[in-house]
């Protein structure tokens, strides 16, 4: 699984780039300032938990270290909804996403809980 998180932790990285170059230049001048900085909040969150799921990648591929599967999936899945929703509703104000993005919230906050218990037990190397 380390080169599946370490693609998708790519991407991500990638396309919080794409989404930062576009909110800054293509939105600013479109959508209202709280839709904007929704935009925002997604794709810092998008740029964050690309950098952690990095790190999950690797750590993942070293020898000793236990599995971190429920972490990057949790990664992986936040991201998808909590910047997807951020994204979507920005960009077509359909507000009622809004009460879609806390569940992507959620599976970040577990994937550091698991990440977090992963190195209490000592399973990170």
């Amino acid at each position: 699984m380390a080169r599946w998180w370490l693609l998708i932790a790519s991407i991500a990285g990638f396309l919080s780039v794409v989404g930062g170059a576009f909110g800054a230049h293509a939105l600013k001048t479109r959508i209202s300032e709280q839709m904007l900085a929704n935009f925002g909040t997604g794709t810092k969150y998008l740029m964050v938990h690309a950098v952690a799921l990095l790190v999950v990648g690797v750590l993942a591929g070293r020898e000793g270290v236990g599995d971190l599967t429920l972490v990057g999936w949790c990664f992986t899945v936040g991201m998808v909804i909590f910047t997807g929703s951020l994204w979507t509703m920005a960009m077509t104000d359909l507000r009622w996403l809004g009460a879609i993005t806390p569940i992507g919230g959620t599976a970040l906050i577990i994937g550091w809980l698991a990440l977090a218990m992963a190195a209490a037990r000592g399973q990170l190397g």
